[in-house]
Parts: C-alpha cells; sequence; structure tokens
C-alpha cells in the first residue's frame, strides 16, 4: 500500500492546528470564566488572610507583656498591702511602657476600681458609665484575656487596642484588669503595605457597617451605605462572618469583595477590588496564543514533510529488526519465510530452518549483569550474519535463540554451515570482570519437507536443538526424518 505522505503531511498539519486554535479559545474563555471565582474565592481571601496573621503576629508581644504584668509578683504584694502607696503602682507601669515602647499601659483594681495609669490615677471605673464596660466584659469573660479597640483614657483623640489581662490569685479570686495598648497605626501601615502592593482596596468596618480603619490613599466613606454598589450589599457582610461575592457597581465596574470579622476587634476587615487587571492581559495572551499556533502549525508542516521522507526507511527498519542485535523480528519472519518458500518452489530449491540456542546464557546474566548478556548477543548475532549468505535471513527468535532461514539449502549443507558457526562461536573469548568466558551454541536443524508450515518446520528444529542440548551442548542434531 503506497501512503500518500502529502496528504498525511497535510492531515497534521491540520489537526495540529485545530488542535492548538481549540486549546487557545477554551483557554480563554476558560480564564475568563474562572478569573472572578478565582479572585473572590482565593486570592481576596488570601490577601485577607495575611493581613490576620500579621495584625496576630503584631499582638503577640502586647499579650505576652500582659501577661508578665497579671503574673508579677509586685501586683499582687501592693494589691495585698491595701494599694496604699499609688505611686508605686503608676511608677511600675510608667517603667513598663518605657522599656516595651507601648503607647499606654494600665492597672485597675477590682477593690477600688480606680484606673491606674503611667500619668496617675485617671478615674474610677463604674458599671453605669458606657466608657467602662470593656472593663466588666473583660472581668466576666472565660477567657484569660480580652481585646478591644478603644478610645485612650489618657487621650480620648487616640484610637488604641488594649490587651486586658485578667489577674487572679492562688484561690481564683478576681484582683482586677491589666494590660497595654498598642497604637492602632500599625494596623493602618499594614493595610497601605498590602495596598501598594496588590492595589486593592482595604478596610474595616464594625458591626454597625460604620468604616473604623482606613488608607489615606483613598476618599474616606463613613459606612458601608455610602460605597458604590455595596447599599444593597452590606447586609451580606455584616450577617455572616466571612463572605465572598462580586457584583455589578451603579457605574458598569465589576466590584469584587471578600470580608471576614477579626473576632480580637469584632470588626469586618474588608479586601475590595474594582475589576480585573488580569482581563486584558488574557486577551493579549489569547491573540498571541493564535499567532503562535499558526507559526507551530507552519513548522510542523515542514517537519512532518521532513520527517516522513527522511525517516520512512528508518520505521521500517525499526519495525522489521531486533533493536540489539539487528536481526530480523520474529513478527516479520513469517513474511521472509513466506517469500523464500515460494522463491524455492519456483527454483526447485530445498529451504532449511537452523535453530540455534546459546548455552548456559542465563548464568552469564546472573553471573555478570544484563550489559554482558548483551553482549554476548550482539557479538554472535555478528558472527552468523558473517558466515551466512545475503539472502539467508537471521532472526531474532527468542531471548537467546535464533533462527536461521537459509534458501536454496538442503540439510547438508545447513549442517556444514551450522558447524562452522559453532566452531567459530566456541573459538570466541569474553571478558567480564577479569574472567575469561567461553560461549558456546547450540542447535537443531530441520529441511522443509513438501506442504509443510513454518510451524511444523521450528517445531522440528525445535526437536532436534532439544536433542543437542541434552547431548551435552555445543553440539548440533539435523532433522531425524532426514537421517540414514
Amino acid at each position: 500500500m503506497v501512503i500518500n505522505k502529502r496528504f498525511y503531511t497535510l492531515l497534521l498539519s491540520a489537526i495540529v492546528l485545530a488542535g492548538l486554535l481549540a486549546t487557545s479559545l477554551i483557554g480563554y474563555f476558560g480564564a475568563k470564566d474562572s478569573l472572578s471565582e478565582r479572585l473572590q474565592q482565593e486570592m481576596l481571601p488570601l490577601t485577607s488572610d495575611n493581613i490576620y496573621s500579621e495584625i496576630q503576629r503584631d499582638l503577640l508581644q502586647p499579650l505576652l507583656i500582659s501577661s508578665l504584668m497579671a503574673n508579677d509578683v509586685f501586683v499582687f504584694d501592693w494589691v495585698n498591702d491595701g494599694e496604699k502607696d499609688a505611686s508605686k503602682m503608676i511608677s511600675y507601669l510608667g517603667q513598663i511602657q518605657k522599656k516595651y515602647n507601648t503607647i499606654t499601659a494600665f492597672f485597675i483594681s477590682e477593690n477600688s476600681r480606680l484606673y491606674y495609669h503611667p500619668t496617675g490615677v485617671l478615674k474610677k471605673v463604674s458599671e453605669s458609665g458606657q466608657e467602662d464596660h470593656w472593663y466588666f466584659e473583660a472581668k466576666n469573660s472565660p477567657h484569660p484575656y480580652t481585646i478591644n479597640i478603644d478610645r485612650d483614657t489618657a487621650d480620648h483623640k487616640r484610637l488604641s487596642i488594649f490587651v486586658n489581662y485578667r489577674i487572679e490569685d492562688k484561690s481564683g479570686k478576681f484582683i482586677g484588669i491589666i494590660g497595654v495598648g498598642l497604637s492602632l497605626q500599625t494596623v493602618v501601615e499594614l493595610i497601605e503595605n498590602y495596598q501598594k502592593r496588590y492595589g486593592r482596596e482595604i478596610y474595616f468596618v464594625n458591626r454597625q457597617g460604620d468604616v473604623m480603619l482606613q488608607s489615606s490613599q483613598y476618599s474616606p466613606e463613613l459606612h458601608l451605605q455610602n460605597k458604590d454598589g455595596l447599599d444593597k450589599a452590606f447586609l451580606q457582610i455584616l450577617t455572616s462572618p466571612s463572605a465572598s461575592f462580586s457584583f455589578r457597581a451603579k457605574n458598569g465596574s465589576t466590584l469584587y469583595i471578600n470580608s471576614r470579622l477579626v473576632p480580637e476587634f469584632d470588626w469586618y476587615l474588608i479586601v475590595e477590588q474594582v475589576n480585573d487587571p488580569s482581563s486584558a492581559r488574557i486577551e493579549r495572551a489569547f491573540i498571541i496564543n493564535m499567532a503562535v499556533a499558526l507559526v507551530i502549525s507552519i513548522i510542523v508542516l515542514l517537519l512532518a514533510h521532513l520527517a516522513l521522507r527522511n525517516y520512512h526507511g528508518k520505521l521500517e527498519t525499526m519495525a522489521t529488526q531486533d533493536k540489539l542485535t539487528g536481526a530480523a523480528s520474529r513478527q516479520v519472519f513469517e513474511l521472509y519465510f513466506k517469500q523464500a518458500v515460494a522463491r524455492c518452489e519456483r527454483r526447485g530449491e530445498a529451504l532449511s530452518l537452523v535453530l540455534m540456542d546459546i548455552d548456559l546464557f542465563k548464568h552469564i546474566n546472573d553471573t555478570y549483569g544484563h550489559q554482558a548478556g548483551d553482549r554476548v548477543l550482539t557479538r554472535i548475532a555478528q558472527l552468523i550474519k558473517s558466515h551466512i549468505r545475503a539472502e539467508d535471513i537471521i532472526c531474532r527468535w527468542g531471548g537467546e535463540e535464533f533462527l536461521l532461514l537459509l534458501t536454496g539449502c538442503n540439510l547438508e549443507d545447513a549442517k556444514h554451515i551450522t558447524e562452522t558457526i559453532r566452531a567459530a562461536v566456541a573459538g570466541l573469548e569474553f571478558h567480564f570482570n577479569n574472567d575469561v568466558i567461553k560461549i558456546t551454541i547450540s542447535a537443531g536443524l530441520a529441511e522443509m519437507q513438501q506442504g509443510e508450515s513454518l510451524a511444523q518446520v521450528v517445531e522440528h528444529a525445535d526437536h532436534r536443538l532439544y536433542q543437542a542440548k541434552h547431548a551435552g551442548r555445543n553440539c548440533i542434531r539435523p532433522d531425524i526424518a532426514t537421517e540414514v
């Protein structure tokens, strides 16, 4: 069958071009469809998680300081002494503030309800005072500490993060609340850093929707309802501990939102992005992919043409020859046999088969490794080729078996050729690991009789090979049917 190389080259190029175009189109539309989902399900939540992690990290030191204060012997001794000298506690808080560079340090005694500060005794807390509710919440909390954001008692203009640590004596009696304050500026700087890095708006809102913290890069908004597009979605944010969604703003842009509740502040952290900056890049990538697809198709066309022209013969060789020894493969031997039979019948000539087997070949593999075995197979195949005619065929029949097809050759001539090969192999020497190894072969011969099939002739040869093996190896045996 003659293969139309040009047709298959064009067909291959068309398939490649169609595949590349289909891949580009699928990738383009798939990327556009999944982009918003990836943005709101992965990218924005990741930004939110990173900010939250850094906030928690920044709170570690104030928590440690407050814990040390709550377990300081000085505090217990001073309270047990009846809080006689307020200057000692004031001095102690001042030293804490200076040593750890906090914006404030404080202590409220449960006995006196006095609020001690590095600047003095500021006030007396009361359950009826709205601004003192934090103290009683911390007092009744099951946790060792609470964190809240509030106006500094010493400076009402300053909004700070307070760590309120409970103090209890050995019997579990509540003594008071002690702790330090952290500036919200640290969180503001964190917000601005992420906004510069990702170009996303980041801000905090309380449970009522009031914007509590926002970067200076954006116009200040007082409430979520004042932000374009959030007038209807703000309830979804304030009623869920976390949410991710997108929607169309009034100006036609797409707004991507991720929110999460920060329990330490009791505020919601909002990460917001308007539109998707990757859309333009996806469209440019699509155009580039289309151009690349055309170029690749042209290259494939040329390469396929060259490959079919230059390697057609090589592919045929690979399909018909054993890779290791260069002998004919078993798959094509039947074709060679049929051709040889037809030729011998036309000419009235004999045809013989010789089945050869390398003696004790498994011992070589087991002792010296498969590379040594491959060397033996290759060398013996070369020797056999050198002792047969051009029209004869050598086939690698099995692992260490070779089958010779000798055309125009009766059993007597086949015996002569085979014996010559056997003697030549016996004279070979192989050097493995400083050992000199002698190799021998055994062979069974059979001359094809009228009407016999390949399987029948091979069976005769195999039977005689079996006899040669049992006769001590390194010998040949002709077909018993032809012996006198």
